[in-house]
């Protein structure tokens, strides 16, 4: 029974009676672009540079091909 009430308590939403300004949105708002946006960087950085290192050496042996 004490299961069931605290579910109950959980799932049915009741009114907080509280003032949520404009900033508090833009704060949100501004926190989960910078979250996106760090994910992205992460995934970024970490696939660029052995991407980058693979480029590099590609180019480096299309040079010794041409000089030999």
């Amino acid at each position: 029974m004490l299961k069931l009430i605290t579910f109950f308590t959980f799932i049915i939403p009741s009114l907080a009676h509280a003032y949520l300004g404009p900033g508090v949105g833009a704060g949100m708002i501004a926190a989960t672009i910078g979250v996106v946006v760090a994910i992205f960087a992460a995934i970024f950085g970490i696939l660029w540079f052995p991407i980058k290192r693979f480029l590099k050496k590609r180019k480096n042996t299309k040079q010794e091909k041409k000089q030999n």
